[in-house]
């Protein structure tokens, strides 16, 4: 065992426990009673009020709306995130710090921000906005501006994932890869890309979650327009502005299953990253991994 794991190891019992307790009682009183509440207040109404306010045509187009636009920007997300990670990890050029940090724009820029921006760009008084009304296409208040605001939030995560991992396996496989022969697609398929399999989903699934639960910028650019630009979030929103709470709360449910069933994934996910690592380092040489101790 090393030093440090010796040194964490050696706090007092009663202070472990106080420090245990003091994070579960944070995540409780934080995290699963706010969820509970949400699921009492959904079912507050009964059974049947609950199935009604899901079933409503309103309520169905917001969750189509709402997994589609998740799904509709989840290919760009990674192959702009593969493409993003690749340059930065892989090759050396002027301007690559200007790159990462325009990746990290979308998690320093607020969403509401975000969405102004692009109504001022494809609104009617837009810098594009004329054009396109002028051949009678619909970006703002309609699906395309959703997708547009959706993947700038959003395309971020997948690089963020994938380039510190990409960083530290180097680029040795690869170049061994091609001094072999193979193209540059097969050393992708076959050397790259399994090597990154873990990340990148990772990365998927966190974008798939912010899509899904995006408020702020979809918010601007939607325009809120019953049963054909609300997505599951403004749903909430403007039902519970109505005072309809078992409406409101059934939809916030089912966005709240959502985020448990993403949450499941991202532990497998971790967990199968922690496997994969723990049989790398059960491979290597005990001189390798005292090194890295």
């Amino acid at each position: 065992m090393s030093t440090s794991s010796r040194l964490a190891n050696s706090e007092p019992r009663w202070l472990r426990r106080v420090l245990i307790g003091t994070g579960l009682g944070f995540l409780f009183l934080f995290l699963a009673l706010p969820l509970l509440a949400v699921f009492a207040e959904a079912f507050n109404g009964g059974w049947s009020a609950y199935i009604e306010a899901l079933k409503h045509p309103e309520a169905l187009s917001a969750i189509g709306l709402t997994l589609f636009i998740a799904v509709f920007v989840l290919p760009f997300n990674i192959l702009a995130g593969i493409a993003a990670a690749w340059t930065i990890a892989k090759f050396d050029f002027r301007g690559k710090s200007l790159l990462i940090t325009l990746i990290d724009l979308p998690f320093a820029v607020s969403p509401v921000v975000v969405g102004l921006v692009f109504l001022l760009i494809f609104g009617a008084q837009g810098a594009f906005g004329p054009w396109f009304a002028a051949h009678d296409i619909k970006v703002v208040f309609a699906l395309p501006g959703m997708i547009i605001v959706t993947l700038f939030i959003t395309f971020s995560f997948v690089a963020r994932e994938l380039i510190p991992l990409m960083q530290a396996q180097g680029r040795d496989e690869e170049e061994a890869a091609i001094s072999l022969g193979a193209s540059g697609w097969k050393m992708f398929f076959r050397v790259t890309l399994p090597n990154i399999k873990w990340g990148l989903l990772y990365g998927v699934i966190l974008a798939n979650a912010r899509a899904m639960g995006e408020f702020g910028a979809v918010s601007v650019v939607s325009g809120h327009i019953r049963g054909e630009t609300n997505t599951l979030p403004l749903h909430v929103e403007i039902l519970y502005n109505e005072y309809n709470a078992v409406g409101a709360f059934a939809a916030a449910s089912v966005l709240a299953l959502l985020a448990l069933v993403t949450l499941v994934a991202k532990t497998i996910v971790e967990w199968q990253m922690r496997k994969e690592t723990e049989m790398l380092d059960a491979a290597l040489p005990p001189e390798a991994v005292r090194n890295q101790e």
